[in-house]
């Protein structure tokens, strides 16, 4: 399968994902608003959301695809399946023990995930409750994340990619429904992440013994490549996240500052999600089963030119997201989410943090490409180091620029330790020999930036010139935002296409079949 096919392919499906979670989010803003309730669900649903994306999908996708694929080349099927169920048996072991012992210690843990909550004993006390009940969320999406990184091991992309859109749909029903079944609707929604990860579970698991690859609980055993695993893993949760324990970082700062300022962080930072998730994460995705199957088998002039078109595309979009988002975060805030209880205040301070988070938008795509070349190759202890330094810039960034600039502060800091985090991660590869952009990207990505700049300046000037627009009636301001956003898309598909950054005729070619490599299969469809 082509890369940039396996791409487009998670890249579109999650678009489809994040337009219903900014569904999600726009419901939420006008049920919750950005007061002390919204603050309290925020962390109770970032809390199981992030050990997952540390272990569950960072550190366990990490170092099980490049195994797993890697045993598919080499010892074919059943040894594949016989590492991916020990692998299952282990993991359900760690998680029953992780969310029975957290649910007992869990004030403790909100002591340490939002101390600023302390001062409001009842805020405190509803963020555990809240807590409690969303953090068995993390159970299923384990296991989901798990057959996931089989399906994705097989070029199966499409069931995984698709399961976060139960989430938001049943996130979507409960907070219409809450009152049939909760006391107040931040109840109501935690109820709904712990059901949405059984539905996740039984969809994504359904696929898995559809496409024949079903996996048989086995009486849990340390194998030597499940020890490898595990190995692994503790070092890659720390290298593959370092972005999650930055926006961690981000909630422990932000619950001493005003109240809102942790809602500010959230839909600010839902919205520059959409880029990351749509190209970052799906570049990454998509490129470590290829890379890790290119490394296996010895070629390391393909894995090159795989890691150069994946940076290449992945760029492509990024710069022109970034800096659309730049010149256009305080429509992009009003028309998402300025309604009910979000009011103009609360949209002008999310629009400044969007914008700050925007700086570094580039880098955090970046980071989950070049992290790929490492976990490929099964290298875990530079990620490592690279994360250490990167996590202190963001606190001390934090600690300095809380005080002048408040929580867009703390969006500014994310923003630089990325940068950090991409520069050494690339630095890194390039001493090694395992990055070296070739002609191809060098001529391109000077001409990704000059029209992403020449889009954003227009971008600004239409924004500037129809601005009260935004604050219409909801069918003229969400007009006009879907027409500033067709407007700077195609601004951009016109300055790259005569500029020479990416032609038609390249990205059809791109997507063809054989382009940069097959998969185990001979190229299968994804899923």
């Amino acid at each position: 399968m082509a890369l940039i096919r396996s791409i487009t392919t998670v890249g579109g499906i999650t678009l489809l994902s994040r337009l219903a979670g900014f569904l999600r989010d726009v419901l939420l803003a006008a049920v919750l608003g950005a007061g002390p309730a919204a603050d309290a669900f925020f962390v109770a649903f970032k809390f199981p959301n992030l050990f997952r994306r540390l272990f569950a999908e960072g550190a366990f996708a990490a170092a099980f695809v490049p195994t797993y694929s890697g045993l598919l080349v080499t010892a074919g099927r059943d040894a594949a399946r016989r590492f991916a169920e020990d692998s299952l048996a282990v993991l359900l072991v760690v998680l029953f023990a992780l969310v029975a012992a957290v649910e007992v210690l869990m004030p403790y843990a909100m002591m340490g995930l939002a101390p600023g909550f302390l001062s409001d004993p009842e805020k405190f006390a509803f963020a555990v409750e809240l807590a409690r009940i969303t953090f068995p969320y993390l159970l299923f999406i384990s296991l989901v994340a798990l057959m996931g990184a089989v399906l994705n091991a097989h070029d199966r992309f499409a069931v995984p990619a698709a399961a976060p859109i139960i989430l938001n749909l049943v996130l979507i029903a409960a907070i219409l429904g809450w009152g049939r079944f909760a006391g107040s609707p931040a109840e109501g929604l935690a109820w709904g992440v712990a059901a949405a990860g059984v539905l996740q579970f039984f969809w994504v698991g359904l696929a898995l013994a559809r496409g024949g690859h079903g996996l048989a609980l086995r009486w849990p055993r340390l194998s030597p490549d499940v020890r490898k695993l595990l190995r692994l893993m503790l070092p890659v949760a720390l290298g593959a996240g370092v972005y999650q324990i930055n926006v961690l970082v981000d909630v422990v700062i932000g619950s001493l500052l005003t109240s809102g300022a942790i809602s500010y962080l959230y839909y600010a930072d839902r919205v520059s999600q959409l880029p990351l998730g749509v190209i970052g994460i799906a570049v990454a995705t998509a490129l470590l089963p290829l890379l890790s199957r290119q490394i296996r088998s010895g070629d390391e002039a393909a894995a090159l030119d795989s890691q150069n078109r994946a940076l290449e595309f992945a760029l492509l979009l990024t710069v022109p997201a970034a800096f659309a988002l730049v010149a256009a975060a305080q429509p992009v805030i009003t028309v998402l989410f300025g309604r009910g209880a979000f009011g103009p205040e609360s949209q002008e301070a999310t629009g400044q943090v969007l914008a700050a988070y925007a700086l570094g938008l580039p880098a955090h795509v970046l980071v989950k490409v070049l992290a790929t070349g490492y976990f490929a190759r099964q290298d875990t202890k530079t990620p490592v180091k690279v994360a250490v330094v990167a996590l202190t810039v963001n606190v001390v960034l934090n600690l300095a620029l809380m005080g002048p600039f408040a929580y867009v502060g703390i969006a500014l800091a994310t923003s630089a330790s990325a940068w950090v985090n991409c520069g050494l991660l690339a630095l890194g590869l390039r001493r090694r020999g395992r990055l070296s952009p070739d002609r191809q990207f060098r001529r391109k990505l000077p001409r990704m930036v000059l029209s992403s700049l020449v889009m954003a300046g227009a971008v600004y000037a239409a924004v500037d010139q129809i601005g009260p627009v935004f604050d219409a009636a909801e069918p003229v301001r969400l007009a006009a935002l879907a027409g500033l956003v067709a407007a700077g898309v195609a601004v951009y598909a016109f300055l790259a296409q005569i500029s020479g950054a990416m032609t038609l005729a390249e990205l059809k070619a791109g997507m063809g079949r054989g382009a940069l490599g097959a998969g185990p299969e001979g190229g299968a469809p994804a899923s």
